[in-house]
C-alpha cells in the first residue's frame, strides 16, 4: 500500500473578532476569567449573509487548493467534518462541492466533532492507500457563535467556542517513509452526554419544543471536570500510541499539533510528553475552540509561519465530544 500526504494546507476565518471585553457586555464574565480558564483572548464569529459553514470550508480548501499546486477539478473526493452542518440535511460536503463547482465525486460527511477532522483525514487516508483515489479533499468547518448560550447561565462554555474552517489536499506520497505514517481512533460512548448538545430531539414526537428552547437543552452542556481528566488522559495515550506504532519517542515529534480545546490542556499535555513550547502549536488565543477546524486551522498557521519543514516529524491529536479521541502521525 502507498502512502498518501498533505500536499497542501488553508484556513479562513471570519472577519468579525470578538474579544473577552465584548463578551463582558453581554453576559457576567470577565475578561481574566475566561484567560485564567481557558487561555482565549478572542475568537471570530461569522457574518450573516456572507459566511455559512460551507462556503468558508470552500474558501479554506481553495486556499489548500492553490497551495498543493492541485486544480479543483482534480479532487477525487471530499471529506467534510463538522459538528455544525448548514442544515439538518443535506451535509455541508454537498454544499462545498457546488460551491466549488465539482460534479458526481462523493462527498462524504463525518459527525465526529472536536476529533472530526482527524477521523475525516483517516478517511482519506484509507482510499488513496487502497489506490481507489488519487486526490481527496479534507475539510473541518464550524459555525458555533449562532448556537450559543449568551446569557450568564451558558457563560462556562459560551465563551470557549469560536467559527472558522481548514482543509488539506491529500496525494499520494513519493515513499512510503513519507507522509501520513499512520492514524488512530477511538470511542467511549459511556460519556456521551457529558459534552453534547442534546436538543432538537428525534427521539420525542415534537423534535424542537419551547420546553427544550427554555430549559437551554438547545445549546451545548460541558461537564467541565469531566471533560478535562479524560482529555489529558487519552492526549497522551494517543500520542504514545502514534509514536509506539512508528518506533519513535516523543523527543522525535518535531511539531505537535493539538485540538485547541483549552490552554491549560494543551500545557498539561506538553509538559507530560517533555516538549518544549516551540514544538507545540497553539493559537487558541486567537480563535477559541473551532472544534473539527481546530486542528486544520492551526496546522495551516504552522506550515504559514515556517515552523513546519520538510522532513520534520508531525503529530495531530484531538479529544473531545462522544467521547472521541484520535491522532495522526505525519513525516512531511
Amino acid at each position: 500500500m502507498r502512502n498518501s500526504k498533505i500536499a497542501g494546507v488553508g484556513h479562513y476565518v471570519p472577519e468579525n473578532v470578538v474579544t473577552n471585553k465584548d463578551l463582558e457586555k453581554i453576559m457576567d464574565t470577565s475578561d481574566e476569567w475566561i484567560r485564567e480558564r481557558t487561555g482565549i483572548v478572542e475568537r471570530r464569529y461569522f457574518q450573516e449573509g456572507i459566511d455559512t459553514t460551507a462556503n468558508m470550508g470552500a474558501e479554506a480548501a481553495r486556499r489548500a487548493l492553490k497551495n498543493a499546486g492541485v486544480e479543483a477539478e482534480d479532487i477525487d473526493m471530499i471529506v467534510f467534518a463538522t459538528l455544525s452542518p448548514d442544515y439538518i440535511f443535506p451535509g455541508s460536503g454537498v454544499l462545498m462541492q457546488r460551491e466549488l463547482g465539482l460534479k458526481e465525486i462523493p462527498a462524504l460527511d463525518v459527525r465526529n466533532q472536536c476529533s472530526g477532522f482527524i477521523y475525516a483525514l483517516s478517511v482519506g487516508d484509507q482510499f488513496i492507500k487502497t489506490g481507489m483515489y488519487n486526490k481527496v479533499l479534507v475539510v473541518g468547518a464550524e459555525i458555533h457563535s449562532s448556537g450559543l448560550d449568551f446569557s450568564t447561565r451558558g457563560r462556562g462554555v459560551s465563551v470557549i467556542f469560536g467559527d472558522g474552517a481548514g482543509a488539506v489536499v491529500l496525494t499520494p506520497a513519493e515513499s512510503n517513509d513519507k507522509g501520513i505514517l499512520s492514524t488512530h481512533l477511538h470511542a467511549d460512548g459511556e460519556f456521551a452526554e457529558e459534552l453534547a448538545v442534546l436538543a432538537p430531539d428525534t427521539n420525542k414526537k415534537e423534535r424542537l419544543t419551547h420546553e427544550m428552547i427554555d430549559s437551554g437543552a438547545i445549546y451545548p452542556y460541558m461537564n467541565g471536570n469531566t471533560v478535562f481528566k479524560h482529555a489529558v488522559t487519552r492526549f497522551p495515550e494517543v500520542i504514545e500510541e502514534a509514536l509506539k506504532k512508528n518506533g519513535y519517542k516523543p523527543e522525535d515529534i518535531d511539531m505537535l499539533v493539538p485540538h485547541q480545546a483549552n490552554l491549560r490542556i494543551t500545557s498539561y499535555i506538553q509538559q507530560k510528553m517533555g516538549l518544549p513550547s516551540e514544538k507545540v502549536m497553539s493559537n487558541i488565543h486567537k480563535y477559541g475552540n473551532t472544534t473539527a477546524a481546530s486542528v486544520p486551522i492551526a496546522l495551516s498557521e504552522a506550515v504559514e509561519e515556517g515552523r513546519i519543514k520538510d522532513g520534520d516529524l508531525v503529530c495531530l491529536a484531538a479529544f473531545g465530544s462522544g467521547f472521541t479521541w484520535a491522532s495522526a502521525l505525519i513525516r512531511w
